[in-house]
């Protein structure tokens, strides 16, 4: 079954790192997607730009409003995802506490539905 872990960090914390911490951290998170590559469980895995290139849209009453920036104001930030291949829950857990924003941030895991067209 498919997960998605969402990545949730505060950027700003992120960003103050000094650099040869942050660079660290960006390459343990490489080395895992990578061996999750190998092991034929990671589907997909991929940053996102910070909160401030983000436009939340809406439609209502077939009017389309825009909204610079993400819609919640929250401490933790998405900042990236991955989409993992794991047998159960349980061992999708085990997968996305090795994430690092698990460590300095969190973890959202959910299944990925299969939906059926009607």
């Amino acid at each position: 079954m498919r997960y998605l872990c969402l990545f949730y960090i505060e950027e700003k914390a992120v960003h103050a790192l000094p650099r040869n911490q942050f660079d660290a951290l960006v390459e343990e998170h490489f080395a895992y997607d990578d061996e999750l590559r190998d092991s034929g469980h990671l589907v997909m895995s991929a940053p996102l730009e910070p909160t401030q290139t983000a436009i939340t849209i809406r439609v209502r009453n077939g009017k389309l409003s825009t909204t610079d920036g993400p819609f919640a104001e929250t401490k933790e930030q998405l900042g990236g995802f991955g989409v993992i291949e794991a047998r159960d829950l349980n061992d999708a857990l085990r997968m996305a506490s090795r994430f690092p924003p698990a460590r300095f941030g969190s973890v959202e895991v959910r299944p990925i539905a299969a939906l059926a067209r009607p």
